[in-house]
This record gives structure tokens, C-alpha cells and sequence, in this order.
């Protein structure tokens, strides 16, 4: 049975899953697996052909398992998953980060998936595997891993006169006014409260050494100098010119951007498909993409996309027969090839169809899946906002960062 819907939980989230089996058996007798997946492949056309062809080839390998491939929207991702395993309906196999982990697995709402990987282990990337772990059993299969570099605008930058694109945050703060003299700002910071900070802020901090939580995980740190560093680094931007005006509120969508407008040089945690993008802008040779841009070191925000089994699947072994199936060289391999992400093991292969994909592949060293913690998401929650509060001028770099960690350490105090 074919069935790949595209549209969400929508309105009643209740009535959907009260509606939504996980896990059965239909009339015909067959073990049903419903899989929440998401377009990670960013055309809608070859997402849903993608999906399909997997859907169709492992049933007719698996004739006495139902698959039911339902295409999730992002938005609204971890309170939809959240109420999905709490209900125990909606799906069996999820496709969730690293950083969403620690929540399930603290609840007792996903299975550990050690055995699906067991055979292959030794061809997957250790840091996949290490990022979807947590107390020494893993409960993510990597079926892709994501990273990101800076992309630029090189007519931009060439058009102020600079031909070298910048590698350190030093040097964009050097080269700020010279686009800014040309009413270009330098940097496409993405400020909008709904743009996860590992996108945003986050590889900044950590581009200076700092992290967000305490090494014991009982408070946060990204107050301490590092963090104060990173935000007035955006600050000293904003007064040179080098933020679009709206940064506080620009999100992180880089097609009709700014960027591919050709009204800011760069942003510093693109995606390759981003990167493509830019190129049928303005043109693939006016793109350049770079290393992570350096404060005291390099640091790439990339994660593993991790299958996900909820504890409250009635068809374990046929889900983890289709999560081995997906995590497979050949499904991996097309799923990189249509993404423009990366597999997460070492024996699935990708044509270099893209131009850039072999710049980005260069950051893969100096990949971080993010600070993990049980409440990673709700301290992003309590930073965003005051982070955008700095850049609309309404407090200092160090006061926004405090009044984020009074918030937010009053979250971990209740954990």
C-alpha cells in the first residue's frame, strides 16, 4: 500500500492522532510501520518521487509489512513529536537531531536502536553515531548528516573592492565598511526568535570557545565572556553598517533573501542546497563558499539526521527492518544525492553533481551537533528573544545575555 501524505497534524492535533495509528496490523494481516519524515529534500516534486520509490521498493522486498510515509512541515516539529509519544499514536519512526535525544530518552518515550547498526557499525561516522547516544546506547540511525559553511556574494565583495572573502570574524569587521560604504551590509545575521540559534548565534559563541551550558549541565554559561563577545561582535557590525536592518527579525530562508538579492555579502551557516540556490541567483561563479568563519577556532553546526523509534511502536522489528533498510548505502546514497547533504557512513557514495559540494564537504571536520541537554530547546527559547532585544537597541550585549541566564537557569533549577 502506497501512501504518502503531505500535510501535517494541521488543525486539531488530537483529532489527527486519535485517528493515526502507530504500529497495527491491517485487514490483510500485514505489520503496519508509519514513519513521520520531513523534506529534507528541499523540491517538493523530488521529495515526494524520492519517498515514493523507497515506500514501493521495500514492500516488494517486505510483502508482509505496511509502510505509511507521512511528509511532516518543520514548523511546529518538537510539540507535535512531544504530544506524538506522549499519546503513544502518530508514528513509529521519527526523524529527529541529536539535540531533541536527551528529552525522549529521559522520558522512556524512544527505544534504544543499538542492534539495527550492529552488523554495519564500523561504516557509519563515529560522530553520527556518538551525537544520537546518550548514556552509552544509541537511539538515533544516522540516515544523513548535514554541515554548514559561510556562503558569498563575491560580485558583492568584489564590487567594494575586496577580493579575498573573509575567514575570520576579525576580518568581516575589517571589511564591514568597505561594502557598507556601497549600502551593502557585510552579513546576513538571522535574528527571528523562530530561527534555531544553532543557525544563528550559537556558531559564533562557539567560534570563540564558548558553549551554552555549564559543563555540569546545571546552568548555562553562554553569559560568560565568550558569549559577551559574540553578541557585541554584532553589535560593532550593526554600527558599521555590516547587519541588514532588519536582522533582528530576518529569518534564515536564503531563496528571495537578501543575500540572493544581492543586497548583503554573506551567511555564515548555509546549507549546500542554500548554496545552489545562490547559485541560480546570481550565478554559481559569483559564489564562493568558505571555511567556518574563525574566532578563536573553527566550529560547523552539523548534525545526523537520526531515525527515531518510539517505545510505543506494536511492530518494533518491522520498523527496525525499515530504519535498517533507509540507513542502507543505496537509500543513503540517493537521499545525499537529492538533499545535498551528506551520508552518514563511509560506504555510500554521491556523484559530485554539485559545484559546491565538495567545499562543504571540507567543513565536515569540524562538525558539532550543538550543546545536548534535556531542556536545549526552552534555553533557546529564553535567549532568542533577548538576543533580538540587543539588536533593536533595547539593552547592552551583557545585560541581555543575563537577564537570558536568570530565565534560563530558573529552567534547569526545575529539571
Amino acid at each position: 500500500m502506497r501512501k504518502v501524505t503531505k500535510a501535517g497534524l494541521a488543525a486539531a492535533l488530537g483529532v489527527v492522532l486519535a485517528g493515526c495509528g502507530s504500529g497495527g496490523a491491517d485487514s490483510g494481516g500485514k505489520s503496519t510501520v508509519t514513519l513521520w519524515m520531513y523534506p529534507v529534500i528541499d523540491d517538493q516534486a523530488k521529495n515526494k518521487a524520492f519517498w515514493d520509490k523507497v515506500e514501493k521498493d521495500f514492500e516488494a522486498k517486505n510483502a508482509t509489512i505496511d509502510v505509511k510515509i507521512d511528509m511532516q512541515p518543520w514548523e511546529g516539529r518538537q510539540e507535535k513529536v512531544s504530544t506524538a509519544l506522549v499519546a503513544k499514536k502518530g508514528f513509529d519512526l521519527v526523524v529527529l537531531g541529536p539535540d531533541q535525544i536527551p528529552q525522549y530518552a529521559k522520558q522512556g518515550t524512544i527505544a534504544p536502536v543499538d542492534d539495527v547498526v550492529a552488523a554495519a557499525k564500523s561504516s557509519y561516522l563515529p560522530n553520527a553515531l556518538s551525537s544520537l547516544s546518550m548514556d552509552g546506547k544509541l537511539y538515533g540511525v544516522p540516515i544523513y548528516q548535514t554541515i554548514t559553511a559561510p556562503i558569498f556574494n563575491k560580485k558583492v565583495f568584489a564590487d567594494a573592492g575586496i577580493t579575498k572573502m573573509p575567514t575570520t570574524w576579525e576580518e568581516v569587521k575589517a571589511d564591514a565598511p568597505k561594502l557598507a560604504a556601497k549600502k551593502i551590509p557585510i552579513f546576513m545575521y538571522t535574528g527571528a526568535p523562530e530561527v534555531s540559534l544553532n543557525l544563528s548565534f550559537y556558531p559564533i559563541l562557539w567560534s570563540y570557545g564558548g558553549t551554552v551550558f555549564a559543563p555540569d549541565g546545571k546552568t548555562v554559561a553562554f553569559n560568560g565572556s565568550e558569549g559577551v563577545q559574540s553578541l557585541q561582535l554584532l553589535l560593532d557590525l550593526q554600527k558599521l553598517g555590516g547587519l541588514p536592518a532588519n536582522a533582528a527579525t530576518l529569518t534564515n530562508v536564503v531563496e528571495g533573501s537578501p543575500l540572493t538579492q544581492g543586497k548583503v555579502g554573506f551567511y555564515h551557516a548555509a546549507a549546500n542546497v542554500s548554496a545552489m540556490q545562490l547559485g541560480t541567483a546570481i550565478g554559481a561563479e559569483n559564489v564562493a563558499v568558505g571555511l567556518p568563519i574563525e574566532g578563536t577556532k573553527r566550529v560547523a553546526f552539523g548534525i545526523p539526521g537520526g531515525l527515531l523509534l518510539a517505545k510505543h511502536a506494536k511492530n518494533p522489528e518491522a520498523a527496525k527492518k525499515f530504519m535498517e533498510y533507509i540507513a542502507s548505502p543505496e537509500v543513503a546514497s540517493g537521499l545525499a544525492q537529492e538533499s545535498g547533504y551528506f551520508p552518514a557512513r563511509t560506504d555510500a557514495k554521491v556523484s559530485d553533481s554539485s559545484p559546491t559540494l565538495a567545499e562543504f564537504q571540507k567543513s565536515l571536520e569540524f562538525a558539532f551537533p550543538g550543546d545536548a541537554h534535556l531542556k536545549a530547546r526552552q534555553v533557546m527559547a529564553a535567549l532568542s528573544p533577548q538576543i533580538q532585544a540587543a539588536l533593536q537597541g533595547k539593552k547592552d550585549a551583557k545585560t541581555a545575555l543575563d537577564d537570558a541566564a536568570k530565565e534560563a537557569n530558573t529552567l534547569l533549577a526545575g529539571s
